[in-house]
């Protein structure tokens, strides 16, 4: 989940400055040079701090599962009818209730985190 709009010390965790500092001590002391008169983007400011938009391409696809189905889990060297969720649940997470998709290697965000998948855009070459 998103925290808000956080300071710098907060968001990017730098240096508090010392306590006789003038306007405010959670702040960047100095925040670049006079040329080129813009500001880093590696600069720490205060923004958005967390909830943040982030693309990932190429993921896998290995199940789709479909809500209440008593054999989600089973596959055709072992056909044991048995349901995708383990004995006592996913840890942290507890039962798979809907319906689910099951991804290769990791995704972004914390558990339960809506994601919007798309079709790919890129052209695939090469078939592994």
């Amino acid at each position: 989940r998103g925290l808000g709009f956080k300071g710098e010390t907060y968001r990017r965790g730098t240096k508090t400055l010392p306590r006789k500092t003038h306007k405010g001590l959670r702040k960047e002391a100095c925040i670049g040079a006079w040329h080129p008169s813009k500001v880093c983007w590696a600069v720490p400011r205060a923004g958005q701090f967390g909830y943040h938009h982030r693309t990932e391409v190429n993921k896998k696809v290995y199940r789709v599962g479909a809500k209440g189905d008593a054999k989600s889990a089973s596959t055709p060297f072992d056909l044991t009818d048995m349901a995708i969720t383990p004995m006592g649940g996913f840890h942290l997470y507890g039962l798979v209730n809907e319906d689910f998709l099951m991804l290769k290697g990791c995704v972004m965000g914390p558990r339960k985190r809506v994601i919007t998948l798309r079709k790919s855009l890129l052209v695939h070459t090469k078939r592994i």
